[in-house]
């Protein structure tokens, strides 16, 4: 064998491997760890050699195939009609080629094509039945995805019947985290030690195969919709013709869309959209071409992969230096402190940054940033300005080292870094920037759900020190907030009866509100339902915490330490003492208690909120049937779920049944 023929032969499998190891980063895992530009060159990079060197070529490449494997804990859904993916440059000549391409195909015709918006999220196929809808799943491999109707149903945007629908009508789009959201959520996530999301299409990635439908519904997901698969009941003969229907249907679109028959429009169309993308509500990283006539698209055909009459040009992600001249720290609500860059301002993706998070002080040392350092400057999904590159060669010795300070500096107190944890925390739990933050969340509407005690309010009643603490709340009064600016008399009223009628929340929401490192709303749910009362809680010993489902031994040891601490107890019987009582109702006789269930179908209310009638009363709900199902709801064309449980021999009820069983609690 020539060298260049065993070269070939270890590179393309070198080149499959790898591919192989990306795709299940970023399909199932949700964790990529190179950009969509450098997974794209290794990509071509080995169909290329595929080409000239076929015999190499195994059965399984990667560019035989659409995207990863279904996952295990999903049931698997068939499409009706494959999902391909579509072929992808970063190349104005590539493109142009592209249409010179099916001219050549076609020749003496003219192929007018459609230019819209590539989100980038997760592609979904919908199945709606009679105006019914039947499932949504993902792209999975192409022939088959996971499905996540569930998940899917929690999407504000999406209708569930819709009305002079075809008979089958398969509909192929989007689901994407909405820019705000996703920049909200990784705060989040930094804020409890949490590894943030790359970009926004991994935060709907993720969010989408979270098991528990409530998570999902925290999260602000839409869907935007592009194309069919199955359908009947309609014909169509030009896919501009589909966004009309669409529209009409009140299902989510593309709101801009060029038609275009040449080159130059192609191009003119593209350049348009780049100007105006940022503007969107998602992420939208390049446009889609797509030949509107779908006779000429059944005559053009498909590879085993992607289609022919069709082409993804993406953006090249913009990236601009500037001067790092400082780095500050933040101050979040558990006390973790977060390195943030301050910037020399400039310009990139649409707004002006001066401001850019540095995650944590391993992530500087990892890309060496120095104050001082000219940096580039990426937004991340186009989203959060993120340092992704240092220019070492300009360096000239001024440039200082950054370390992490060993006392707080919102209040000088000494901080500590847990063992196997990357966040630094402050110890002072009157830290007043702490305090803020923790008094907001209190509020927050997940939590004590206080209208009108939001950040700006809070910033100013701990800046006069009205408040103190989350117990300073419930001593307000209508005359001391009138002191403050910009506060009148009917929203002070307003803020002093929200905090009245706060006083008797469920008592999960007291238990979330309170902030305990890792403790969010599904740990909070059990706690309360345990113990029912927050003193026996509060005295709880770590052995048993670590019994009660989704509070581990890291969760349990954190809880232990909240309550031990003197000074939190002391703001719990303070609040006891200003006549909060939060509620709860006993479980133990509750038919719902300790039981497992799984809502399929359509019901006469959306599926989140009979989940939240299933959690309230200490039952759990899980996205899929299995052997430790205690029930499973199902409504109308509940599907392969309502097959599976019949299988297992799980119990299945009707709504009618269900709501005898909570008329008895």
């Amino acid at each position: 064998m020539a060298d260049s023929e065993a070269y070939a032969k270890a590179r393309v499998e070198k080149l499959a491997n790898e591919i192989r190891a990306h795709n299940r980063r970023y399909y199932e895992q949700t964790a990529p760890t190179i950009s969509d530009r450098e997974y794209d060159s290794l990509y071509r990079e080995l169909t290329d050699l595929e080409k000239k060197f076929p015999q190499f070529a195994v059965k399984d490449s990667p560019t035989r195939r659409v995207g990863g494997d279904p996952l295990k804990q999903f049931e698997s859904v068939t499409h009706r009609v494959p999902m391909l993916s579509l072929d992808n440059t970063y190349s104005e000549e590539e493109l142009a080629e592209f249409y010179v391409r099916i001219a050549k195909a076609l020749p003496d015709e003219s192929i007018p094509v459609v230019v819209e918006p590539k989100v980038d999220g997760v592609a979904v196929s919908v199945l709606y039945e009679d105006g019914k809808l039947r499932y949504a799943a993902t792209r999975g491999d192409g022939t088959a995805g996971d499905d996540i109707t569930q998940n899917f149903r929690t999407i504000r945007n999406v209708p569930r019947v819709l009305k002079g629908a075809p008979a089958i009508f398969e509909v192929r789009g989007e689901i994407y985290m909405d820019k705000a959201g996703f920049a909200k959520l990784n705060a989040e996530r930094a804020e409890a030690g949490k590894t943030l999301f790359a970009n926004p299409r991994n935060a709907a990635a993720g969010s989408l195969k979270q098991l528990d439908p409530k998570i999902a519904a925290q999260r602000p997901l839409g869907v935007v919709f592009y194309g069919t698969g199955a359908l009947e009941g309609a014909k169509l003969e030009k896919h501009s013709e589909l966004f009309g229907l669409l529209e009409k249907l009140k299902l989510p679109t593309a709101t801009k869309w060029w038609p275009a028959q040449s080159v130059d429009e192609i191009l003119g169309a593209i350049r348009e959209l780049d100007r105006m993308r940022h503007d969107f509500a998602y992420a939208t990283d390049g446009a889609v071409i797509k030949v509107d006539r779908f006779e000429q698209r059944k005559r053009l055909g498909s590879t085993s992969k992607s289609p022919r009459w069709a082409i993804a040009y993406k953006y090249e992600a913009e990236r601009v230096e500037t001067k790092l001249q400082d780095i500050l720290i933040q101050v979040g609500r558990t006390g973790s402190l977060t390195p943030v860059a301050v910037l020399e301002p400039v310009f990139v993706s649409g707004s002006t940054v001066s401001r850019a998070t540095l995650h944590n002080e391993e992530e500087i040392a990892r890309k060496d940033i120095r104050i001082g350092d000219t940096v580039i400057i990426e937004k991340a999904g186009e989203v959060i300005p993120a340092v992704v590159a240092v220019k070492t060669e300009l360096r000239t010795g001024a440039e200082k080292k950054f370390r992490m300070p060993k006392k707080c500096p919102a209040c000088g107190s000494s901080v500590v870094k847990d063992e196997g944890q990357v966040a630094v925390r402050c110890i002072n739990s009157q830290c007043p920037a702490q305090v803020k933050r923790r008094i907001t969340h209190f509020a927050s509407r997940g939590a004590m759900d206080i209208e009108g005690l939001g950040e700006m309010m809070v910033g100013q009643l701990v800046d006069a020190e009205l408040v103190r603490d989350v117990a300073d709340i419930y001593r307000l009064a209508v005359d001391r907030l009138l002191a403050l600016e910009r506060v009148g008399e009917k929203s002070a009223n307003n803020l002093i009866a929200a905090i009245e009628q706060s006083k008797t929340r469920p008592l999960w929401k007291l238990i979330f509100g309170l902030g305990i490192l890792h403790v969010g709303e599904t740990a909070a749910r059990g706690l309360a339902n345990h113990f029912g009362d927050l003193s026996k809680l509060m005295d709880a010993e770590i052995d048993e915490l670590e019994r009660i489902n989704d509070v581990g031994e890291v969760v349990a040891s954190s809880i232990r330490q909240f309550f031990h601490e003197p000074h939190n107890r002391e703001i719990i019987a303070r609040l006891q003492d200003f006549g909060l009582k939060p509620t709860h109702e006993a479980l133990e006789s509750s038919a719902f208690a300790g039981t497992s269930w799984v809502i399929t179908g359509a019901l006469s209310q959306p599926r989140d909120e009979i989940a939240e009638l299933v959690l309230a009363r200490g039952g759990k709900v899980a996205g899929s049937v299995s052997k430790k199902t205690s029930y499973v709801l199902a409504g109308d064309d509940a599907g392969s779920k309502l097959e599976k449980a019949r299988k297992l021999g799980v119990r299945v009820i009707l709504e009618p049944e269900f709501r005898a069983m909570l008329s008895s609690e």
